[in-house]
């Protein structure tokens, strides 16, 4: 039973497409490495824009992954997600077919849609007329088109969802599944993968004036540091299979861990200068209560890392007011993927997974030190050997959203 006395759900699969690697192993491996996925943009021509830098999913073949027949109909992201969902079901060797035909449901996130086919097909609308325009551009653009897609793909008519809450949303729609099987579904299919570096997408991200306009790779998100250039956008994320921790011990499945805790709040304004984001304070404290734990019962902290001084400041005046001055380690590993929008917060999630079962806490790549006023201990330089239990990942999306989510292993 969980610290509510609800059910204890637990991750039995883990599937990645990140800008350092496809797969959760490849990715890990990456990780640990310190190699970054940040590099000049290649899916657009960036010549008449400022940002240059992204962390695209290399080499990603699509028809290696999914059907053909999927393939006029899907978003490059909807691909992502695609092959993200079919990876983690396979990690968790979990037959939906087996349970009960309401027994499964998906919940995903999204910061953008398939904005990329959107964008095509408005192109298309307006150079050659209607009638060149796809008839699934009904649904491909749409936000909750992954949900969609993921659940006729596997036969999943469980209860389903999106939620649209930027770059909260992974741990988001996590907090849903893990509110359906509360509920008693057996397992859900959950995450985000997001993927819009196309102008149309790069377009609204420019007008939130936080992106990083810089050439060089390894100075251009620099979460913490006291020269944080802005964010550089990425594309990926992760899916997970959370199950009812008793189904997956009948069944013998491995699980990576439990999400023990959730809780999510919204900030009606930003925080003052130099002052603690409140509203990521009382997410943490929720998200902590939620899996029956105190600030010292966690062993490592993910953070959501800006990238932006004002907001990288007011997140780590939140940490340090929740658990003391450089009272847990802290880690970014996005330092190396980018900003994945509603993608970010499940990838970490994720990350944090596979370092509960490792025992090491990834680095924050190309920050040597926590910049002044942070009153953190930022795990830099090389990954860090820890005896790891249990781990926070907090979340925070544009207009004021806050998650936080508490993973922990069985001891």
């Amino acid at each position: 039973m969980s610290a509510d006395g609800g059910v204890r759900t637990v991750v039995t699969g883990v599937g990645v497409a990140a800008p350092n690697g496809i797969g959760a192993e490849a990715y890990w491996a990456a990780t640990l490495a310190g190699r970054s996925g940040i590099a000049p943009t290649t899916r657009y021509d960036a010549a008449g824009y400022p940002l240059r830098l992204a962390g695209e999913v290399p080499a990603f073949d699509p028809e290696q992954h999914i059907p053909s027949r999927l393939i006029p109909q899907t978003d490059h992201g909807t691909r992502l997600s695609l092959y993200a969902a079919d990876e983690a079901l396979r990690d968790s060797a979990l037959d939906p077919a087996r349970l009960a035909p309401y027994g499964m449901g998906v919940a995903t996130a999204s910061s953008m849609g398939g904005f990329e086919f959107g964008q095509r097909e408005l192109q298309n609308l307006w150079s050659k007329g209607g009638r060149f325009v796809s008839a699934y551009q009904s649904f491909a653009w749409f936000y909750a088109v992954n949900t969609g897609q993921i659940s006729i793909r596997h036969g999943l008519k469980g209860s389903s969802n999106t939620v649209v809450t930027d770059a909260a949303g992974g741990l988001d729609a996590l907090g849903n599944a893990r509110r359906q099987i509360r509920k008693g579904t057996t397992a859900m299919l959950s995450g985000g993968v997001d993927g819009a570096l196309c102008p149309l997408g790069v377009a609204g991200q420019l007008s939130s004036g936080a992106m990083s306009t810089g050439d060089r790779a390894d100075r251009a998100f620099l979460p913490f540091a006291d020269d944080a250039p802005g964010q550089v956008p990425g594309e990926g994320g992760a899916f997970l299979v959370l199950e009812d921790a008793a189904s997956a011990q009948r069944r013998g499945a491995r699980d990576y861990g439990e999400l023990a805790g959730y809780a999510a709040t919204f900030d009606p304004g930003p925080p003052p200068p130099g002052g603690a984001a409140t509203g990521l304070v009382r997410a943490i404290r929720g998200a902590l209560r939620d899996a029956g734990m105190a600030a010292a019962d966690v062993d490592v902290v993910f953070a959501d890392a800006a990238g932006v001084p004002d907001l990288d400041r007011a997140e780590s005046q939140a940490l340090g007011e929740v658990f003391g001055p450089g009272g847990v380690p802290v880690t970014a590993p996005k330092s190396m993927t980018g900003r994945l929008f509603a993608g970010g917060a499940s990838l970490d999630l994720a990350t944090a997974l596979l370092a509960l079962r490792d025992g090491v806490i990834p680095h924050t790549a190309n920050v040597s030190r926590p910049g002044k006023g942070h009153p953190i201990d930022l795990v830099t330089r090389e990954p860090r050997e820890a005896d790891l239990r249990s781990a926070l990942v907090v979340a925070r999306g544009r207009g004021g959203f806050n998650a936080a989510a508490v993973v922990r292993r069985d001891v």
